[in-house]
Order: C-alpha cells, then structure tokens, then sequence
C-alpha cells in the first residue's frame, strides 16, 4: 500500500467539522497541533500587542486512493474557496509503521470503492 499524507491549516473553529467530513470519506483518524499563523495581512494590533490567529495543524495519513475524495471533502467542509479560512495540501509518504490495528478497515474501504 501507498501513502500521503493531507495536511490543512485551518481556524480551530473548523477543526472538528473538516475532521468528520474527513472521516465520513474514509479517513480513518488525525491528529491536530496547534499553532500560530500568517498571512500576506499585517497581524492586528490592540493597546500595542500584537494579535497573532491561532491556527490548527490537521494531520491526516490517507491511502494514496482515498485522498481525492478526502481532500474534496476536506475543502468542502472547510469552505476553502473563501479567503482566508485555511489550506490543504498533500506530501507523499516513504515509509509508515504502526498501521497494522486499521489496515483490514484501510483494505476494506479500498475494496469497495475499486472493486
């Protein structure tokens, strides 16, 4: 099997909605780190502070197979075609280890889309 792996920065406030909609097409999980972003925009400023967006970092490792759907699914749920609400990209992957509890349910998912 091959890998990618999705990676979309997004407002924590589309988190949990862009991660369902990632597993209701086949995702079988992620993981979310926090962190700060920005722009071509200068970052606002308050009594002198400067306000940076928090963002979060959504992980997803995907069978080759299944990112299409997932990504469409994932800029979809995250309104992505609107400025600044966040990013989606894909990386291939080399290597993975630590999958073997999901491989029978990543088969199987690849099953009964292909065959």
């Amino acid at each position: 099997m091959r890998f990618k792996t999705i990676i979309a920065s997004v407002k924590p406030d589309c988190t949990d909605k862009i991660v369902d909609a990632a597993k209701s097409a086949g995702a079988t999980g992620a993981t979310i780190l926090t962190g700060r972003g920005t722009g071509i925009h200068e970052a606002k400023s308050f009594f002198g502070l400067t306000l940076e967006p928090q963002t979060d970092i959504i992980l997803f490792l995907i069978e080759e197979h299944l990112v299409p759907a997932i990504l469409e699914a994932i800029a979809k749920a995250g309104q992505f075609h609107k400025p600044g609400t966040g990013i989606a990209f894909v990386l291939p992957v080399e290597q993975v280890i630590g999958l073997e509890s999901q491989m029978n349910l990543i088969k199987a998912k690849i099953q009964d889309q292909y065959f």
